[in-house]
């Protein structure tokens, strides 16, 4: 299976997470772009963020991101 847009627009969206502290969140705005909206949505059905606009990461969401860095890490070389 290959990533599609809406996997990306996620991955990337968990990016923009706070990285040093699982204290802080993210606030996704009303005003954000459609795409990183529904990315939003998507990781909160997936139970990957506790707030349809952002929020925190769940346990599920930190691991998750941990792999995420490591795959842009890997692929930014």
């Amino acid at each position: 299976m290959l990533f599609n847009a809406k996997m990306v627009d996620e991955l990337n969206l968990l990016l923009k997470f706070p990285d040093n502290s699982m204290m802080q969140g993210l606030k996704v705005h009303n005003d954000a772009e459609p795409a990183v909206k529904e990315a939003a949505q998507r990781l909160f059905d997936k139970g990957i963020i506790d707030q349809v606009d952002g929020g925190y990461l769940t346990d599920l969401g930190i691991d998750l991101i941990e792999h995420a860095q490591v795959l842009k890490l890997a692929l930014g070389k």
